[in-house]
Formats: structure tokens, C-alpha cells, sequence
């Protein structure tokens, strides 16, 4: 049915574009073909509204989960889908493929995974012409699968990446009466900045873009107080704050000493670490062997694995496997300690990794950045570090005379609090602050 919609959609578009070009042309004859082309096209363009907002009973219980990235490492938009399915609705997940998704997500039938192509390696000239035509390309491509579709009640888009994705989704919206939220994750403009430097022009020219079409939105979610203050401060946009929370999944047994840490840091800080915690244990103390799992499949992996193959461990072993998503869990619940060197770029998003390190009681050491307070309790549920020698020393506080009894020292302390805390999961969370904005009027 969604098919045939779209072919006579196509069509449409078609003749509209023809009687636009014939009245381009016939407009120079006289006024009468003047007014013919313009009734006519007219007429298309109110048929073509009439077929893309053409509702049936089910489409308020339908929404489409957007993210312009690879859906598989898109956890919090997974979860997004999982509590809408749960909540009745059919979820059209919109994304790159590559890593796999969660089996509850593939697993379940409301849930429709449509893939979308990533442009890569596209060379068109210069760079600057290249990064256009990707973008157009990745415009018309990311229309096309929108339009295809039978019609939602709204449209949840991840931001970021939001280019082409916030423009187009309105674009859509607009045309077929959908309602449009973005889950703002970060500013997509703060990264480019971290490769081009924030007075560059694309840097300014995707500031500019963000704020202007983020306020078309009809709703709004993000994932700090900081960053929902900043984004009704700085660009008039009124948000309600997600914060992300692990899912209902069991705390997996405590198995063996070991640190955890994850993708695309500066590991270079965590390795410094370890080479003074190496000599802290060869000159005498009562430090235990470590083995450190670092996971992910970042750009910078090959660097630091060939990085890592120059060290001369005794007392620390290194590992980096590639972990699917159901696996990662009973990684955590394993490990004793938890390390996180995520940097916000705009320094008012908060690690992944750490919500679900907490979702395994699982205490962690994790890098300062402005808002890192809103999760991580410095000496209640963790530590917070500025630099390699300051985690270092906070490991060999942690671990010494390890293991001892698990309720003694800083680490139990803070794996006892994780556990008297508990907290919110993901699905209390939302259905208290996303389900009111889909079943308001």
C-alpha cells in the first residue's frame, strides 16, 4: 500500500516539476498560458498534499525513529523504539546499518528497521564542493525514504548529526502533518569544531543552521539540565530533560578484577595511568595485576592498539575486543571498576557508557567536564579525574590490598550506593517525560 502511495507521489512530484518548467517556458508567450500553468500547477500541488497527509485509522499509533548515524550504536534511539513498540506503537527505525542492533530491537515485530545508504568517499571536485554534493545527495535519498512511507503521527530525529536530517524532517513533517521532535544528544556544530576549530566558516554556517531550523521543531529532548538551560538561554528552544538511564536488564556476577573503558578518547591518559600503576606494583605495593578491557571500534583503535603493542606490562594485561550489544552488559557486571574518558564537545551531554556502567553497579573514575556532576558523584558513586596522574593515583587508592571483603574501602562503598540508590530505569523515565508529548492533543 506504502509502495503504491509512493509511486503516485513520484509521479506527482514529476508533473509538478513539468508544469513548472512548461510554465517557464510558456510564460514568455502570453498572460493566458500564464494562468493555465499556474492553475495547473495549482491543482498538482494540492492533489500532492491531499495523497502525503492522507491519514487511516492507525496513524496516530505510528512514529518514525530517525537517526542519521549507524542504528546499532545509536542505544538511546533503540531504546527510544523499544518504549514506543511497548506503548502500542509500529516504529519505523530509520538509519545506517553496520552494527548490529540490539536482539530485542530485530526481535520485535512492531519494529521495522528501513537502512539508509551512508555517503562515503564521494569526490566531486574540490572538498568543499564534495561536502555539498554529499550533502544534497544525502537530502534527496533521506526525502525519498520519508515520503515512502505511510504517514506517522511524528517523526523523532537524533541530533546529531542533523545535517541534512533537521531540515528535511521538517520539510517532511510539514507536507504530511507530522509532529517533529528532536533528542538533542549534543551540538553537532561543537564537533565539527573539534577537526576545524569553532571560527571556522562551516563550523559557524552549521551553528547558524542548528539554531535556525531547531526552533521549528514541535518538541524537544535532551539529556542534561545544563543543555536544556543552554538551549532556551542561547537559542530560544524550550526542551524537557531525558536523562539517559540504563534499561531493565540484570546486574550480570561479579567475576574478575578488571578496568573497562571506551571508544574514540584520548586514551593516551588511561595509558600513562597504567604505566604508573605498573610502577607503584614493582616498587612495592599491595596493588592486584589488572587485565583492562578497552572496547569500541573508534577511528583511533588501530593507533592505540599499535600503541598499546609497544608497552612492557607485567602486572597489566590490555585487551580490546569488539563487543554486540547484548554482550556488553555482562562485561560490565564483570569488571570492578569502570573508567570513562569522554570529553563532551560542548560540554553539556553526558556519557553512555557511564549510565550503563551505574545500570551494573558498577563504580567508575571519569574524566571532569562541565556537567559530568549531573551523573557521576565525586566520592559517593565514583571519582572524578583531570589528568593521568590524578587517575592513577585514584586507581591505587581503589585497589589497594585488593580484593579484601567486597563491602570494605571506596569501592564497595560506592558499589553499595549504586546499589541503595537505584533509581529510575529507562522505562519509568519515559513514560513520565516522552509519552505526554505523543498523546497530547
Amino acid at each position: 500500500m506504502a509502495d503504491a502511495g509512493a509511486s503516485m507521489t513520484q509521479a506527482t512530484i514529476s508533473l509538478i516539476g513539468f508544469a513548472l518548467l512548461a510554465g517557464f517556458y510558456l510564460t514568455t508567450l502570453n498572460a493566458l498560458w500564464t494562468l493555465v500553468s499556474v492553475t495547473v500547477t495549482a491543482v498538482l500541488v494540492s492533489q500532492l498534499l491531499r495523497k502525503l497527509r492522507r491519514r487511516d485509522a492507525l496513524t496516530e499509533l505510528r512514529v518514525c525513529v530517525l537517526v542519521l548515524g549507524d542504528i546499532g550504536r545509536s542505544p538511546r534511539m533503540q531504546y527510544h523504539a523499544l518504549s514506543l513498540s511497548k506503548h502500542g506503537y509500529s516504529v519505523t527505525f530509520v538509519g545506517f546499518p553496520g552494527t548490529k542492533p540490539h536482539q530485542d530491537v530485530i526481535g520485535d515485530e512492531r519494529i521495522t528497521i528501513i537502512p539508509i545508504t551512508e555517503l562515503k568517499g564521494l569526490q566531486v571536485g574540490p572538498r568543499m564542493v564534495s561536502y555539498v554534493t554529499k550533502v544534497i545527495l544525502q537530502s534527496l535519498q533521506l526525502l525519498l525514504v520519508l515520503l515512502k512511507t505511510d504517514v506517522q503521527s511524528h517523526i523523532l530525529m537524533q541530533n546529531p548529526p542533523g545535517l541534512p536530517s533537521i531540515v528535511v524532517t521538517w520539510l517532511v513533517c510539514g507536507l504530511r502533518g507530522s509532529r517533529f521532535i528532536i533528542d538533542w544528544h549534543n551540538y553537532g556544530y561543537t564537533i565539527m569544531a573539534l577537526s576545524h576549530g569553532p571560527d571556522h566558516p562551516i563550523v559557524r554556517l552549521a551553528q547558524w543552521y542548528e539554531q535556525l531550523f531547531g526552533r521549528l521543531s514541535s518538541h524537544n529532548l535532551c539529556v542534561t539540565n545544563a543543555m536544556k538551560e543552554d538551549l532556551q538561554n542561547n537559542w530560544n528552544i524550550r526542551a524537557t530533560t531525558l536523562y539517559d538511564k540504563p534499561p531493565a536488564v540484570h546486574e550480570a556476577e561479579h567475576i574478575e578484577s578488571g578496568l573497562c573503558s571506551t571508544e574514540d578518547e584520548d586514551f593516551s591518559i588511561l595509558l600513562k595511568a597504567l604505566e604508573d600503576y605498573e610502577g607503584f606494583v614493582k616498587a612495592g605495593a599491595s596493588l592486584p595485576s589488572l587485565v583492562c578491557v578497552i572496547t569500541g571500534k573508534g577511528p583511533q583503535k588501530d593507533h592505540y592498539r599499535k600503541l598499546i603493542d609497544t608497552l612492557s606490562f607485567e602486572h597489566v594485561k590490555i585487551c580490546t575486543p569488539w563487543l554486540e550489544a547484548e554482550d556488553y552488559p555482562a562485561l560490565l557486571g564483570s569488571a570492578d571498576l569502570g573508567v570513562c574518558l569522554h570529553k563532551s564537545s560542548s560540554g553539556l551531554d553526558l556519557p553512555m557508557k557511564v549510565v550503563d556502567m551505574f545500570g551494573c553497579c558498577l563504580p567508575v573514575c571519569a574524566i571532569h567536564f562541565y556537567c559530568l556532576h549531573e551523573l557521576v558523584k565525586h566520592e559517593e558513586n565514583g571519582l572524578i579525574f583531570k589528568d593521568s596522574e590524578e587517575l592513577s593515583g585514584q586507581l591505587k587508592s581503589l585497589l589497594w590490598d585488593f580484593p579484601g571483603c567486597e563491602d570494605e574501602g571506596k569501592l564497595g562503598q560506592f558499589r553499595s550506593n549504586l546499589r541503595a540508590s537505584g533509581g529510575q530505569r529507562w522505562d519509568q523515565n519515559w513514560d513520565q517525560n516522552v509519552l505526554p508529548l505523543l498523546t497530547a492533543p
